[in-house]
């Protein structure tokens, strides 16, 4: 390693230490450890901690099943095509929209 190289290391691990302490420090100031620190005491006006932890959620609870029947295939491809109709009558509606207005079709 040359003594330029070496220079240009020393500089930017001069500048990166102070960044790299900060966000380390950073992370820290909202640790409970830090509560009682003077400079770290919440405002006058802030509501009380709870008196119980927080539960954690329950993950592992299912709704109910439906009671709602499943579309027989008839009426499946009937909402379909219904679905796929409004679908190109607004297509072709903004398209015309867009012809009426000059736009180029794009």
């Amino acid at each position: 390693m040359t003594r330029r190289e070496f220079s240009f290391a020393l500089r930017l691990l001069a500048l990166a230490a102070p960044v790299l302490l900060g966000a380390t420090l950073g992370g820290c100031a909202s640790s409970s450890p830090l509560a009682g620190v003077p400079g770290m005491a919440l405002p006058a006006n802030a509501p009380p901690p709870p008196a119980t932890p927080g539960q954690y959620l329950p993950v592992h609870d299912i709704p109910p099943p439906r009671d709602a029947a499943v579309l027989d295939p008839a009426a499946r491809d009937k909402l379909e095509k219904e679905l796929l109709s409004a679908r190109d009558r607004q297509v072709a509606g903004a398209k015309a929209a867009q012809r009426r207005s000059g736009g180029n079709g794009n």
